[in-house]
């Protein structure tokens, strides 16, 4: 097993990836990926710990990590863009990032692809278990470097984001996860804006209902949801009313509308 922390100079050489800059526009309809804007020194959140650990550098998948990923940059700038995705600034007052103290990126092999969790010691440290299996099976080669960061952003909102006192919906979690990868530019290829099913599905379905209402009400709507996840225990009836002055289901049937309206009815098969 391979131990690198953040600052090892040992750590990998390949060339340093840094993620895409987000510029702030409003006028972006769902389905679309606004860049991301490179915040001042002075507007840096406080890193937490990073750690990686390798189970086994002979799996192939050690190999396609380490020659597509610089860990010591690409991880640092990766939590960088979710915190300013999920919150306003270091020096905003009303700005209150989970206490996050370290997070060690775990490549093992494993069935899946990752998941997140809390280390034995507090729920403060996290863990981000990455399956090298998966990494193995990327294809082609040149999503290699973009599916990786995107598992990985995703996996680290799960470690900034509030959860309304462990009341939120799955659905909604998952769904702030992949909006945030969404707005990194780091979203698959099969992705797409679809409206079957309820507004509560989860990962990319959810991503685009969330991206939709960011347009609709404005910049920073999703951040204004996490904080309200921090505030308040989730319940339907009151949550989007309050938040954004129609229940849920009002939200989700002008979403619908709207796409249909935009992509005809493709989008819901």
């Amino acid at each position: 097993m391979v131990v690198r922390e953040q600052n090892n100079p040992t750590a990998p050489t390949s060339t340093p990836v840094p993620l895409p800059e987000r510029t702030q526009n409003t006028t972006d309809g769902p389905g679309q990926e606004p860049t991301l804007q490179s915040k001042s020194s002075d507007e840096s959140f406080t890193q937490p710990k990073l750690r990686l650990k390798l189970h086994d550098l002979g799996h192939p998948g050690s190999a396609k990590f380490l020659n597509a990923i610089n860990a010591a940059t690409v991880l640092p700038a990766a939590v960088e863009n979710v915190l300013h995705l999920l919150y306003r600034s270091p020096s905003d007052r009303d700005t209150t990032v989970p206490p996050t103290r370290s997070v060690t990126l775990i490549l093992r092999d494993m069935g899946g692809v990752a998941y997140t969790t809390g280390t034995d010691l507090d729920n403060d440290h996290k863990e981000i278990h990455f399956s090298l299996h998966y990494i193995s099976s990327i294809h082609p080669a040149s999503r290699l470097k973009d599916e990786i960061m995107g598992v990985i952003t995703h996996e680290l909102v799960h470690c900034y984001q509030w959860d309304a006192q462990g009341t939120c919906p799955g659905g909604l979690i998952e769904g702030i996860a992949d909006w945030v990868r969404l707005n990194c530019n780091l979203s698959p290829p099969h992705w797409k804006r679809e409206t079957g099913g309820d507004w509560d599905r989860g990962y990319q379905h959810t991503a685009y209902f969330l991206q939709y209402l960011e347009s609709r009400f404005g910049e920073g709507t999703v951040r204004r949801l996490n904080d309200k996840l921090r505030r308040d225990k989730y319940k339907a009836e009151s949550f989007w009313p309050e938040l954004l002055g129609h229940s849920v289901d009002k939200l989700y049937g002008d979403y619908v509308e709207k796409a249909k309206d935009e992509d005809g009815d493709l989008c819901s098969q």
